[in-house]
């Protein structure tokens, strides 16, 4: 077995919800109006640190693809699909993209520092 080299991304990230390996940036998410057997997904144009599975046919709300699962390098999970192929014309545009289960990935914001932009007043005004 050899060594797994992992993908560190700058920037806001998508994370493996079960080992937070960084799975995709959200400037690569093109829509989060997907849906999967678990509820909602987001389609991205490009992902990292997965392993793809073998491909098979599915039909789907939107026809019938060729699709292939994403697996995390670091733990195994199913985190979602790839589109391999569309079969309806108007699906075309998902080829080659893929799709992360919204509730396998979490949103990789760093909450601990928020800082506040809003406009207040110090003591040194004040005076």
């Amino acid at each position: 077995m050899g060594r797994i080299f992992v993908v560190d991304l700058e920037g806001r990230t998508y994370k493996c919800k079960f080992c937070k390996t960084h799975l995709a940036l959200a400037d690569d998410l093109v829509s989060r109006g997907f849906h999967c057997r678990r509820g909602k997904a987001y389609l991205f144009n490009k992902v990292v640190n997965v392993t793809i599975g073998p491909q098979e046919e599915r039909v789907m709300l939107s026809g019938m693809h060729t699709v292939a699962d994403i697996f995390c390098c670091c733990c195994g999970q199913i985190v979602g699909w790839k589109y391999e192929a569309a079969h309806e014309e108007s699906q075309k545009y998902k080829e080659g993209k893929f799709v992360l289960e919204r509730d396998r990935i979490i949103d990789g914001v760093d909450t601990e520092f928020y800082i506040d932009t809003r406009q207040s007043i110090s003591d040194a005004e004040d005076a």
